[in-house]
């Protein structure tokens, strides 16, 4: 019986079983940032402990860096207090830190990947839930809680049980104007915000096969908001071709190794799965969310949907609190819907190609009155790539404020958050109450090029239509 890469990977780093049933897992890489880091050290120095193995540990600020000016020292003083820390806490254990200066720092999510560290067949953690996003590159990734940041950093070892693994297949070909952020949307829709509890999402088919890195990079970070604890892709030739020549990424003799082991992690073709879901790619549209769940999307010619068609109460009840907060009425077309404010960034959508792909459709037109609109890379290297392909000086044009490298108007942790019940247009991967800084502002969820389209019509808009995308 083949096995998938999941139990690969799992039986690769098993260092043991624990007297509670669990398995002592070794951990290949773990990323720190700065916010869930200082009390695993504050931790690790009160039990008298040092990093066992720092060389496998990557930090860099994300979360409270300012997007609009890094001078330091920061307005935000804890903002200044916590970059302290990382700093601190990193120099006295040698462990490498992608700081402000090193022209590598940005989203702990992308500098990994960007710098070849993110590699097939590891295990990867990090105080994120967003750390599924490594799996694209066929790893098994997973968010962990500061304690557990801990134990990783005395032991380099995790202590878990393994997950189900539920393979979900999206296949045929995606129609004009559906990206890799319509894909995983829809999947969170059609499965479930807490659909996944308790499974590592393996994502294949046609459609996954034939994305960019990029794209299922989009896809795998979005894993965790459908509840599963990691969601990874294969590694093939698409994945090989992306890492090779990046800092980190094996050269020479050791390159060709490391592709052959690399293969050996792809799931057997006779692999079992504990659930498979298929989605047909032609029922996949652009898509927004209209509540306050990343699982409450419709397709860009839906309409909002009416709590009383809901399957049983709980939906009901959740979809009323949406409506409510949302200052929506059931039946109203998603599409027209104004928007205040569009942000195009984040670990979701803020990669070269989220960029690349936006950047002709807006050249020569404007943002529309009114409208205040955010591009923000999400690493210093991408931010380099834009000014050079003159992407940068495009958006500029288009009267996007061009922001430097960070996690932004994805939540509220640094300056840039909405104000009031402002209605964001947003590329990034959470619309709950209050994530992006304003206790009533509001966050729909979209594609770059959707937020694009809203940024120059000033609502909820059909890129298709807007852009004349047919091909």
């Amino acid at each position: 019986m083949g096995k998938t890469l999941y139990q690969k990977v799992w039986d690769a780093h098993t260092v043991g079983t624990l007297p509670d049933g669990r398995t002592q897992l070794f951990i290949a890489t773990m990323y720190l940032h700065e916010v869930t880091s200082p009390q695993a050290f504050s931790m690790l120095r009160e039990l008298g402990l040092p990093v066992l193995h720092p060389e496998r540990i990557f930090a860099t600020p994300d979360h409270i860096i300012p997007t609009d000016d890094q001078h330091e020292p920061f307005a935000d003083p804890r903002a200044v207090t916590m970059l302290e820390a990382l700093r601190r806490n990193c120099a006295e254990n040698g462990i490498r830190l992608f700081d402000l200066p090193s022209g590598q720092q940005g989203i702990v999510h992308m500098v990994g990947p960007e710098l070849g560290i993110t590699q097939p067949g590891m295990t990867i953690v990090c105080g994120d839930s967003h750390t599924a996003t490594h799996g694209a590159v066929g790893s098994i990734a997973m968010g962990i809680g500061t304690t557990q940041v801990r134990d990783v950093l005395a032991t380099q070892t995790l202590a878990m049980s393994p997950l189900k693994v539920r393979q979900v297949r999206v296949e045929g070909t995606l129609r004009p104007g559906v990206t890799a952020k319509d894909v995983a949307l829809h999947i969170i829709h059609r499965l479930g915000a807490d659909g996944g509890l308790g499974y590592a999402y393996e994502f294949a088919g046609s459609v996954i096969d034939s994305m960019d890195m990029d794209g299922r990079l989009t896809v795998c970070n979005l894993a965790i908001e459908g509840a599963a604890r990691c969601g990874y892709i294969n590694p093939d030739e698409k994945t090989f071709t992306y890492l090779k020549g990046r800092p980190y990424a094996p050269k020479g003799a050791a390159w060709d190794a490391a592709v052959a082991r690399w293969k050996s992690f792809a799931s057997d073709p006779d692999a079992v799965y504990d659930d498979v879901v298929i989605i047909p790619a032609d029922e996949i549209e652009p898509t927004v969310t209209w509540g306050i769940s990343p699982d409450m999307s419709i397709g860009i010619s839906g309409t909002v949907p009416n709590p009383d068609d809901a399957p049983d109460a709980e939906t009901r009840k959740a979809r009323t609190t949406a409506l409510e907060y949302m200052k929506l009425t059931p039946g109203t077309p998603i599409k027209g819907l104004p928007v205040d404010v569009v942000f195009i960034g984040s670990c979701t959508n803020g990669r070269i190609s989220d960029f690349r792909a936006v950047a002709p459709l807006l050249k020569g037109r404007k943002v529309a009155p009114g409208i205040k609109a955010l591009a923000v890379p999400g690493s210093q290297m991408t931010a380099r790539q834009c000014e050079e392909e003159g992407i940068a000086d495009i958006f500029r044009a288009a009267g996007f404020e061009w922001r430097l490298a960070g996690c932004s108007m994805c939540l509220a942790m640094n300056p840039d958050k909405l104000v009031g019940d402002q209605v964001c247009a947003s590329t990034s991967n959470r619309n709950f109450k209050g994530r992006q800084g304003s206790p009533t502002g509001r966050t729909l969820l979209m594609s770059p090029i959707m937020a694009a389209a809203a940024a120059v019509t000033g609502q909820v808009s059909d890129a298709r239509e807007v852009f004349d995308i047919n091909a």
